[in-house]
């Protein structure tokens, strides 16, 4: 009987046509129709179905699809099908060394007898700022651990010791640092280390924000924010400065805006959006409200709001805006402590995670207004948040550092060090964290060169994981770990455990 017997394919269809039916099938599809009998092979039944189901095009577009290897070009692999399995078993592998803490650790170590001051980090590459002024870089995407130090740039009046670093920031092409004394230095990353602008404030900077692509910076000192980024020909300048009535306490740059810099404030009660055509254009004010926390995104701001005893019918809550139509969109939560921290710009789509005093991390929903999940997290609050599609990193005031599984609200491990969990990162290999003293001048110690234990028990931390099993190397080990016995210099407790005796 041909009319059931005929196979779909061999009638004269062309190929190009077959491959567009061909797309609509997802990765298990495609391997069922690539299951030809030897029978069937050698008959040439089903052959041009196998054909087209093991086509490069249609499994690089599932690669693509899926997420991976974004940045390569359909001639980058000879087989897009095993890149696709490689890539997927590299992921699982990922998630269960995640879950079972399984990877290396290091500490990125710094010049003795200073404090800790701000952290900041992008991609894996980390700055950090100290009392001492330096300002220095960690790449830990190729384990490089020297830390150069970024030099400051010197004026005619700048001998003797350099001032405390406020504020650092860094993203995939600048580094930023601000100075007790209101200098702040922008720093290429391309082009060494030493600045390529600077620029003064007559007072103390309380904010500092850099755009998260780009060359944009934005400080603020009293009641002014002045918003720094070079022109065409590079040369930097001076873009635009807002006058406002309060004190910055937060700052931040609203990413993928094209034209003129878009900058959020928050002062006090009051949260700003300061543009050019609109330089002083209140997003939110209700008196009695401060606000405590804030992070924006390409189209949204979400801030935390403090509120007292006498309104009873106003709990602390997340407000949720639009930064273009300048409507509150959502109000999120009903805590009797503060949110002191949320992330909405690196939390999945139509989530935001927070941080509370009353020492829970919450999840919401932006289509809802209730929490998906609250996690009980820090003995003195939470300090520092971040999520992704499964999991969240939580960051608490006691210095401890909390892994959870966000699908089933279960802390799945922990890590804990003396000072405050101050900033929180990860991608899917990798997670940085920093503990950063609240002391920088701490009573009762020495800080010198010569006082370890002093500078080890002050100084804060900076930890660097790493999850990729072909990314572990020797170097991985905690720097107690591995020594060579010859170094006349050091602490009394740092010998080679690593493998015992090794290097005796």
């Amino acid at each position: 009987n041909e009319i059931n017997e005929v196979p779909f394919f061999d009638i004269q269809l062309p190929y190009e046509l077959a491959l567009k039916i061909f797309q609509y099938l997802g990765k298990t599809e495609l391997g069922r129709c690539a299951q030809v009998s030897a029978a069937d092979e050698r008959h040439g039944k089903y052959l041009q179905r196998k054909v087209l189901a093991e086509d490069e095009v249609l499994w690089y577009r599932l690669c693509q699809q899926e997420g991976y290897l974004l940045d390569t070009s359909i001639s980058d692999h000879s087989c897009w099908k095993l890149a696709l399995k490689d890539c997927r078993a590299r992921e699982r592998t990922l998630k269960t060394n995640w879950k079972n803490r399984i990877g290396a650790v290091s500490q990125l170590r710094y010049e003795l007898g200073k404090i800790l001051c701000d952290v900041h980090s992008c991609d894996g590459v980390v700055i950090a700022g100290y009392t001492s002024g330096a300002v220095r870089l960690w790449d830990t995407r190729t384990w490089d651990y020297t830390a150069p130090i970024l030099e400051p740039m010197h004026g005619p009046g700048d001998a003797g010791p350099q001032p405390h670093v406020s504020f650092v920031r860094i993203n995939s092409s600048l580094a930023v640092a601000a100075y007790e004394d209101g200098t702040v230095s922008v720093w290429s990353l391309m082009f060494g280390r030493e600045p390529i602008h600077r620029y003064q404030h007559n007072q103390r900077i309380q904010a500092l924000a850099l755009g998260s692509e780009g060359a944009t910076v934005a400080t603020a000192s009293g009641f002014e924010v002045k918003v720094e980024s070079p022109n065409d020909r590079g040369f930097w300048q001076t873009t635009e400065t807002f006058e406002i009535q309060k004190l910055v306490n937060f700052l931040n740059l609203v990413p993928d805006v094209t034209g003129s810099p878009v900058t959020v404030a928050a002062a006090e009660d009051i949260v700003y959006l300061l543009k050019a055509e609109d330089p002083g254009k209140i997003l939110h004010s209700v008196y009695g409200q401060p606000v405590t926390c804030l992070d924006v995104s390409a189209h949204e701001a979400a801030f935390g709001v403090k509120t007292f005893g006498w309104l009873l019918n106003e709990p602390n809550q997340i407000l949720l805006y639009n930064l273009e139509t300048s409507q509150c969109l959502k109000k999120m939560g009903n805590s009797t402590g503060d949110f002191t921290c949320v992330n909405l710009q690196s939390s999945p789509p139509n989530m935001v995670v927070t941080g509370n005093k009353d020492r829970r991390v919450r999840v919401f929903d932006l289509r809802k207004s209730e929490s998906l999940c609250s996690l009980y997290a820090h003995q003195l609050g939470v300090s520092a948040v971040q999520m992704d599609d499964w999991k969240i990193v939580s960051g608490g005031e006691e210095g401890l550092v909390c892994v959870w599984d966000q699908r089933m609200g279960t802390k799945l491990w922990e890590m804990h060090a003396r000072h405050p969990v101050r900033h929180v990162w990860f991608n899917s290999h990798s997670l940085i964290t920093a503990n950063i003293p609240d002391e920088k001048t701490p009573r009762g110690a020495s800080i010198t060169d010569d006082d370890l234990t002093a500078h080890r028990k002050h100084r804060g931390i900076i930890y660097a994981y790493e999850f990729s099993v072909d990314q572990l190397a020797v170097e991985s080990v905690l720097p107690i770990c591995r020594s060579s016995y010859d170094e006349v210099t050091g602490y009394n407790y740092n010998i080679g455990l690593a493998v015992p005796y090794d290097n005796i």
